[in-house]
Formats: structure tokens, sequence, C-alpha cells
């Protein structure tokens, strides 16, 4: 049976380019506005734009839910509940934290935004064209992660440490308890998210290079 493909309008295609377009401006903000204004100006400057975009986010759950992907719902729920802990519970509630307002920011919206920007585009693509996504979206998706996916932890675990104290003062123990809690679900999840990462990386770089052996 052949696949079907979506067209550009649809729902779904649309949600994943907006959602490349919406991380693609907090790039851009990184890059050059970063510049300007240094912290920790960017971090009031743009922590409601990127709370906001992160929050669509809500949208994939929905989506796995509802059986619309084929997305894990405890997977999915999992990652998506983790950003919202760090763009709700500490950019909105706990501005005052000291690495929110430093590097650990700038270095998680890079790791952030470039990741959502290729995997969006790589969902847009791969939903909308019939020859699949673009082989550079493929090599991008499956080699960056070596680099982003530790920076991106690594960023947010500073950010979520530095709001423990904040979290105690401001909103009592519990709070600083359930960050914590948070903070020690990322010993078993981060190898187990990273090792899925690099199984999928060895099946696709195989089909790759079988695909390219067939073209000579």
């Amino acid at each position: 049976m052949a696949k079907k493909f979506a067209s550009v309008w649809s729902p779904l295609a649309l949600y994943n380019a907006l959602s490349a377009c919406g991380w693609g401006y907090i790039l851009l903000n990184v890059i050059f506005k970063y510049l300007s204004l240094g912290q920790p100006a960017f971090f009031k400057e743009t922590k409601n734009t990127v709370t906001l975009i992160q929050c669509g986010a809500i949208i994939e759950i929905l989506n796995s839910l509802l059986g619309i992907v084929r997305s894990p719902i405890v997977t999915t729920a999992a990652q998506v509940l983790s950003r919202l802990l760090v763009v709700i519970g500490i950019f909105q509630l706990l501005p005052e934290s000291e690495n929110a307002q430093g590097i650990p920011y700038i270095t998680l919206l890079f790791a952030w935004s470039i990741t959502e920007i290729v995997r969006y585009l790589f969902y847009f693509y791969t939903l909308t064209s019939t020859t699949g996504a673009p082989k550079v979206l493929l090599y991008l998706r499956y080699n960056l992660f070596w680099v982003l996916y530790p920076t991106g932890v690594a960023s947010e675990l500073l950010i979520i440490y530095s709001s423990l104290s904040w979290a105690k003062i401001k909103y009592g123990p519990w709070f600083q308890w359930t960050l914590i809690g948070t903070m020690l679900t990322y010993i078993p999840g981060l190898p187990m998210l990273f090792l899925h990462m690099v199984a999928q990386r060895k099946k696709v770089m195989k089909s790759l290079r079988e695909e390219s052996k067939k073209q000579e």
C-alpha cells in the first residue's frame, strides 16, 4: 500500500512548520539580540517568548494521546513536561535564579532551538514530501545530538540547581523537593534517551550507506 502524504496546509504539517519558525526566531534572537543586550537583560527580554513557543509542544502530547502520531505517550509527555518545568517553573515563577540570567540560559537556547528546528523540519518533510526529508536534515538530526543533547541537559540541570534556594524561599520546601526530584529523574532518563538516539542513528546511517552504494 502506497504511503499517503499530507498537504503542506494540513494541521500537523502546519504545526511542524510553525514550530520550526518559532524556534528559528529564538535562535536568531540568541545570535543577534544577545550580543547587544547581554545578560540578564536578554533573559528578561526573551523568557516570555521562549515560554510561549515551548508551551506549543503540549500539542505533541495530545497528538500522541489521540494516536495522530506514533510517538510513545510516556516518552513524549516526559520530554515535554520536563521542559515546561523549566520555562514555567523557573523562567516564570523563579526568574531570580542565577543561571537563568547567565550563560546556561544561552547554551540552553542554542541547544533547544537548533534541535527543534532540525526536528520539526524533518517531520514536516517526512509528512509532505514524496522523497522524504532532505539528506542534510537526516545527517543533522542523527549527528547533532552528540553535542546538543548533553549541552541541553547540562544547561537545564544548572538552571534548575540554581533555582533550588529561591524555590524554598518563595514557595516552600515542597517546590524545592519537586525540583530536586525532577533532577534525579535525569539519572535514568539521560542514558536511556541518549542510547535510543545512538541506536536510531546506527540504523539511519546504515540505510544511507546502503542507498549510496546502490546509486554507485
